[in-house]
C-alpha cells in the first residue's frame, strides 16, 4: 500500500513570492508524490490550531510572527520555512528544518544594473523598517552602487508586518507624506529600488501625489514581478524576477528527503533573481548632454534593426570623433558596445518570449549569423543564445525525473 505523505503548505496566496513557491511544490508532489496536501492560505497563524484532525509528516510555511515559529516548533515535524531570520525561534536540537531565503545580493546587484544602463547617477532605496530581507537588499544595493562611485539615499517605511492587513493600508496611509518627502528632497533624476514590488506601487502612488514625473524624475523598479500588480501601477512597474518556482520545487525535495528519514543534506533553499521585466517605470534616458540622449534614444529604438555606429553619427549629424568622445564621457561605454547591449537584450527577449529559432532572432536583430550571435553571447554572457533559452527554461522549473522520493538530496 502506498503510503501518501501529509504535508501543511502555509503560504500566502495573495502575493507572487507565495504563489511561485506552491507552484513548484505542487509540481513536485505531482512528480514524486503522492503527497496528502493541507493547505490554509488564509491566516496562517490560526492554520495548525484549526487542524485538529491532522497529523501530519511535514511543513513547509512563511514564518512571520513569533507566535506561528512556536505552534509550529512544537510540532516537532521537519519544515522547510521562510522568513526565519526575523523570527526568535527556540527549536528543539533534534528539529529538522530548511530555510527559503532570497539572494538579496543578487537582485540588488541585478537591479542597481538596470538603473545604471538607464544613465542614471543619482539612487535611491525605499523599504520596510523590521524585514530583515529589506534590510540586507538595501544595504547591498548601497554597496553595490558605492563601489561603483555612486551615492545612495535610503527610506525605511516603519510598521511591524508589511503581511498583515489592515495594519499594511493603515501603514502606508501614515508614511505617505514622508515617502513624498523624502522623494521631493532626491536630487533629480534618481533611480529608486523599491524592496518589493508593494512598495514599490506605494512609492508610485507616492510619486504622483507628490507632483513628481516616473520615469522622467523617479525612475523605479521593485522586486517579486508580480504582474497583476506591476500591471496595475501607474505607471506599470519594472521588476526583478524571481525563480520562485524552482525554489519551491527545492524546497519540497529537500522537505521529502527529511520526511523520508534522509540525513540533512541541504541547509537553505536560495531564491535566485532570473532577469529585470522592463515596464514603464523604467524607461528612461538620464542624461544631461542632449547629443547622448539623442544617440541612446536612436540606438534604443532601432535595436531591432542592424545599425552600426556610423549608422548613429548620420542621424545625428556630427562629428564622430565628438560624439564618441561625448558618449563615452557621459556612459562609460562606447558606442558599438551599447548598440551591442542593445542589441543583445532584445535578442535575450526573443529567445525567451518566443519560439523564434536562433538564426531568425539573429538575422532579424543585424547579427550576420547565428555563429555571430553565438560569439556576442559566449563574450557577454558566457554561454550560446541557445544555452541561454533553455537555461531561461530550466530556471522556470528544473525537476530530477530520475530521482525518486526519498532520495537524499
Amino acid at each position: 500500500m502506498v503510503r501518501f505523505h501529509r504535508v501543511a503548505l502555509l503560504l500566502e496566496t495573495s502575493t507572487e513570492y507565495g504563489r511561485g513557491l506552491l507552484r513548484g511544490i505542487v509540481k513536485y508532489a505531482r512528480l514524486h508524490g503522492p503527497w496528502s496536501i493541507y493547505i490554509s492560505p488564509g491566516h496562517l497563524e490560526q492554520a495548525l490550531p484549526k487542524a485538529k484532525s491532522w497529523e501530519g509528516d511535514g511543513i513547509i510555511a512563511r514564518i512571520h510572527s513569533p507566535r506561528m515559529a512556536k505552534l509550529i516548533g512544537a510540532t516537532g515535524l521537519p519544515v522547510v520555512a521562510s522568513s526565519l531570520e526575523e523570527i526568535a525561534w527556540e527549536r528543539p536540537h533534534h528539529h529538522e528544518f530548511c530555510e527559503i531565503r532570497t539572494d538579496s545580493p543578487a537582485i540588488s546587484q541585478m537591479a542597481a544594473l538596470h538603473l545604471m544602463e538607464q544613465g542614471l547617477r543619482r539612487f535611491g532605496f525605499c523599504g520596510f523598517d523590521t524585514c530583515q530581507w529589506s534590510i540586507r537588499r538595501e544595504e547591498t544595493f548601497i554597496q553595490f552602487l558605492t563601489e561603483a562611485g555612486f551615492a545612495c539615499h535610503k527610506r525605511r517605511i516603519q510598521f511591524a508586518n508589511w503581511l498583515q492587513r489592515p495594519g499594511w493600508i493603515q501603514t502606508f496611509e501614515s508614511e505617505r507624506p514622508l515617502i513624498e518627502s523624502w522623494l521631493r528632497s532626491l536630487p533629480k533624476p534618481v533611480g529608486v529600488m523599491a524592496c518589493n514590488d508593494a512598495c514599490g506601487r506605494e512609492v508610485l502612488q507616492a510619486c504622483a501625489t507628490a507632483g513628481l514625473r516616473v520615469p522622467d524624475d523617479v525612475t523605479l523598479v521593485g522586486v517579486d514581478n508580480d504582474e497583476l500588480l506591476c500591471e496595475l501601477s501607474e505607471p506599470p512597474l519594472s521588476s526583478v524576477a524571481l525563480n520562485l518556482e524552482q525554489a519551491g520545487y527545492e524546497a519540497a525535495m529537500v522537505l521529502d528527503a527529511m520526511m523520508s528519514g534522509q540525513p540533512k543534506h541541504q541547509e537553505t533553499v536560495l531564491v535566485t533573481p532570473v532577469k529585470v521585466v522592463p515596464r514603464r517605470s523604467s524607461e528612461v534616458i538620464a542624461q544631461d548632454d542632449p547629443l547622448v540622449v539623442a544617440a541612446l534614444r536612436f540606438i534604443r529604438d532601432h535595436a531591432g534593426q542592424p545599425i552600426s555606429v556610423p549608422d548613429v553619427v548620420g542621424e545625428l549629424g556630427v562629428c564622430r570623433r565628438t560624439i564618441e568622445r561625448r558618449f563615452a564621457r557621459a556612459t562609460g561605454r562606447s558606442i558599438l558596445s551599447e548598440i551591442t547591449r542593445c542589441r543583445l537584450d532584445r535578442a535575450k527577449r526573443l529567445l525567451m518570449e518566443t519560439n523564434l529559432p536562433a538564426r531568425r532572432v539573429a538575422t532579424s536583430l543585424g547579427f550576420q549569423s547565428t555563429k555571430t550571435l553565438n560569439r556576442t553571447f559566449l563574450r557577454l554572457e558566457g554561454q550560446t543564445a541557445t544555452a541561454f533559452r533553455h537555461q531561461d527554461e530550466s530556471l522556470k522549473l528544473n525537476p530530477d525525473p530520475q530521482r525518486t522520493p526519498g532520495r537524499p538530496v
